[in-house]
Formats: structure tokens, C-alpha cells, sequence
């Protein structure tokens, strides 16, 4: 059982250049990845996405690369791009007689165009460095995972705590049931008789009463699937697949046959294990929607 929060960090150097990768992770019912790239990186997004599918299935998910050189190497040089500038000049001036416009093209509107001087990092090929970008990424997400397991392993005692009381306010309402119909029984005599009408214990008509009472009170097939359900949470406490889409179906499966047992018994020691057992349902769903 994993959590869906964490956080983790990795660095690789190639070329002089050092490229850090920072992942951080929140709750979120669907896997939903936002990737920050340098504007020369950015075609590696879709690589970086699948990589991340690849480890995590759940979650919210910001991801941030950085490329950049160590202080003082020569990172900071610009570079004149001829071509471009020239390609500039050329459509400058015919833009200029087009439009029947004076003056002539500067140095200085050409130096100011997009990509006529350009840093070594502007430079950067981005597919030449996947390879780097990858590693520092397995290195962040390994980090993560490693956090998203601890917290985990906490969210599961937390959740196998609310369980087993949930199962003990269950066995109370297995045990007092059978009294149920028995205790009915008993009021249905006394009231006759203060109404000052004498029935036998054995009457047909008292006797029906009661089964038609017992039937309508009859909770164990509820009880069985409850129970059922948490031996299904039980399984997947142990299992290191993504299960927190599961608990959140197991919660509300619960809460069915919770309602149901409530609906049913007419019977105040019952009422008040059903509002425990609402009470820890309420908290065993909140933590599950911190589980992968």
C-alpha cells in the first residue's frame, strides 16, 4: 500500500551542463501529471510522461527540469547566428519597400530578433540529452516512491486500526440479533396483557407476529458481507499494487450494508454500534483517499 504523497530529487551532468529533475506528488482520484521543461526540452515532455505512467498510477504529479552549467564556464557566451541575422536583414527590407516604409534596416533591429544571439543553453539539442534526463528522472521518481512506501506503511496500520474496530461493533451486533425477536416477543405479551387481554405463549397469532418481525429484522446476510469486505481490505493491506481505487469501492460498499443493518434493527444497543461503525467508516474513507 502506497500513499499518494511524496516528494523526491535527481541530478545527472553530460556535457558540462547539469540537469535536475524535482517530482512532488498530492492526492488526486486520477493520475494527473503537469511537466515544467526548459523551452529547449520541451519535446522530451511526452518521453518524461510515459516514463512517470511507467511508476505512478494515482496522484497529482508537478514535475520540473532544469538544465543548466556549473558557475563560471563559459555558459554565459553568446553566439551570433549569421544565417538567421542575414535572413532578418533581407526580410526586413523587403517588408520596408512593400510597404513604402523610409529608413533602413539597423544593426540594432537585427541584434533585437528572436534567436540571432543565443546562449550555449539555447544551443542544446534536446534529443542528445534524453539519456541524462531520463536517469536524473528514474532518480526522482525512485526517491518518491521510496517516500509515497513509508507514508504507506503508516496509512495501512491507521486503516487496519479502523477495521478492527469496525469489526468489534460488528460481532456486538451479531451477538445481541437473535435477542432482537426474542425481546419483541416478550413486549408484545406484556402490552396484551396491559391491555388486559390474556394470550398464550404459543398463539398462532402472537407467534406469527413475531416471524414476520424476525424476517424483517433479519440482518445476518448483511452482516456476512460486511464482514466479507473486510476480510477483501484485509488482502489488500498486504499487496503493493495500487488499491486505493479499490478501497474507495470497498468504502461505499460498507457504508450499503452499514445503512441496511441500521434500516433494519429495531433495537437501540444495535443503533449505537451501527453509529460506531458509521464513525470509523467515516475515517477509514477519509484515509483512503490518501492511498495510490
Amino acid at each position: 500500500m502506497k500513499s499518494m504523497t511524496g516528494c523526491g530529487r535527481g541530478e545527472c551532468a553530460q556535457d558540462g551542463f547539469k540537469i535536475t529533475v524535482e517530482v512532488h506528488s498530492i492526492n488526486r482520484k486520477q493520475a494527473d501529471i503537469q511537466v515544467d521543461l526548459p523551452p529547449d526540452l520541451e519535446v522530451l515532455e511526452s518521453l518524461i510522461r510515459d516514463t512517470i505512467h511507467e511508476a505512478v498510477s494515482r496522484g497529482r504529479l508537478t514535475v520540473k527540469v532544469l538544465l543548466h552549467a556549473p558557475t563560471g564556464r563559459s555558459s554565459a557566451r553568446m553566439h551570433l547566428n549569421r544565417e538567421l541575422a542575414r535572413a532578418y536583414t533581407q526580410e526586413l527590407r523587403h517588408l520596408a519597400k512593400e510597404l513604402k516604409l523610409d529608413g533602413k534596416v539597423s544593426l540594432d533591429h537585427i541584434i533585437r530578433a528572436p534567436g540571432v544571439f543565443q546562449t550555449d543553453e539555447q544551443l542544446v539539442q534536446a534529443e542528445d540529452f534524453w539519456a541524462s534526463v531520463e536517469k536524473a528522472l528514474r532518480q526522482a521518481l525512485g526517491a518518491l516512491l521510496k517516500m509515497r512506501a513509508r507514508e504507506g506503511a503508516h496509512l495501512a496500520r491507521d486503516l487496519t486500526g479502523r477495521v478492527q474496530l469496525m469489526r468489534k461493533a460488528a460481532a456486538k451486533i451479531a451477538q445481541r440479533a437473535p435477542v432482537v425477536a426474542e425481546q419483541y416477543r416478550k413486549q408484545l405479551v406484556e402490552r396484551t396483557r396491559t391491555a388486559g387481554v390474556e394470550v398464550a405463549p404459543d398463539d398462532d397469532r402472537l407467534l406469527k407476529e413475531v416471524v414476520l418481525f424476525a424476517d424483517r429484522c433479519d440482518i445476518s446476510e448483511e452482516l456476512t458481507r460486511l464482514t466479507s469486505h473486510f476480510e477483501q481490505f484485509a488482502a489488500l493491506a498486504k499487496t503493493d499494487e495500487p488499491v486505493g481505487r479499490t478501497l474507495d469501492f470497498l468504502a461505499q460498499e460498507m457504508n450499503r450494508e452499514i445503512n441496511t443493518i441500521g434500516s433494519k434493527a429495531n433495537d437501540a444497543q444495535i443503533s449505537h454500534a451501527v453509529v460506531a461503525l458509521k464513525a470509523e467508516l467515516e475515517k477509514f474513507r477519509e484515509q483512503a483517499q490518501n492511498v495510490e
